[in-house]
Parts: structure tokens; sequence; C-alpha cells
């Protein structure tokens, strides 16, 4: 008996699917929508700005790791790579230990950049939560949590 209730509390209804299917379209445009915005504002085309992004806590990366987690082809890299070095955002060093490895840092200006791009993050993220009654940002918060874990077990089914 236990397990017909169960089974029952977990149907997801018509309305609730539909639901949450918009939500997450009209989050991800709005996400779509910061992202233009910050491409625009820091002069960077949104494939850049995301490979800077990967640059965070990193001292250095190679065009094999950037490829895999923007999840393009190394060619596509090299072009970015190009783009970021002749602004001088990133930069080119031999691996000390293997000479057929090439790493790429960020620059003393691509730091600066990071740095800009990050704080900019942070007072959107912060004046998203303000407008949130604290009780309601705690609930937010753990929603996402449980989001995301959801989200990835069914990205888990996929594979």
């Amino acid at each position: 008996m236990n397990n017909m209730n169960d089974h029952k509390q977990n149907l997801v209804s018509e309305y609730q699917l539909k639901q949450f299917q918009s939500l997450i379209s009209q989050l991800f445009s709005c996400c779509q929508d910061r992202m233009q915005y910050q491409s625009e504002r820091f002069e960077l085309p949104d494939a850049e700005l995301r490979c800077l992004m990967l640059f965070d806590g990193e001292r250095y990366l190679t065009s094999k790791s950037i490829a895999r987690k923007l999840n393009v082809v190394k060619s596509r890299v090299t072009k970015i790579i190009s783009g970021l070095a002749e602004k001088k955002i990133v930069q080119r060093v031999q691996d000390p230990e293997d000479s057929r490895i090439t790493l790429l840092s960020l620059t003393p200006e691509g730091r600066t950049k990071l740095d800009d791009i990050k704080s900019f993050n942070d007072y959107v993220h912060h004046d998203v939560l303000v407008q949130m009654e604290p009780a309601q940002r705690k609930a937010l918060l753990t929603n996402l949590e449980i989001l995301k874990a959801s989200m990835e077990e069914a990205k888990e089914l996929m594979v």
C-alpha cells in the first residue's frame, strides 16, 4: 500500500511538466541575455568570454582541456585562443616538462579582465538575491541544489 501512495505522490501532472519546461526555458533565455550583455560590455565574443571564465582558479590550461570543457573541437579552441591572444588576454607557454605541450595562461591584462567579469557577475547575482527575503533566498538555494542534483541524475540516465 505504501508503494502505491509513493507512486501517486511521484506522478507529475501535465501542468507541472509544462510549467517546469516553461520556467527552465525562461531562465535559460535570461541567462543567454546576460551573456550577450556581458559579451558587449567586456568586448569579447561569447566563445572567448566563456573560455576566459575557464581560467578562474587555474594557472594553466591546455587546448585539449578547454575543448573538453567548452564541448567544442580543438580547431575551434585554436581560433578562440588566437582571438584572446590578439587581445593580449592569454599567452602560450611551452610546458617545461614536455615540449610537445603548449600551456595557456592569462596575461596580467587577462587577469584584470577576468576579475572585472567576476565582479560584474557577483554584482548581478547579488542584485537578484537581494530582491528576496532571507528565508526566500535560503529556500531558493536549497531548491536549486535539489534541481541541480535531479538534473545531474537525469543526465546520467542519458549516458
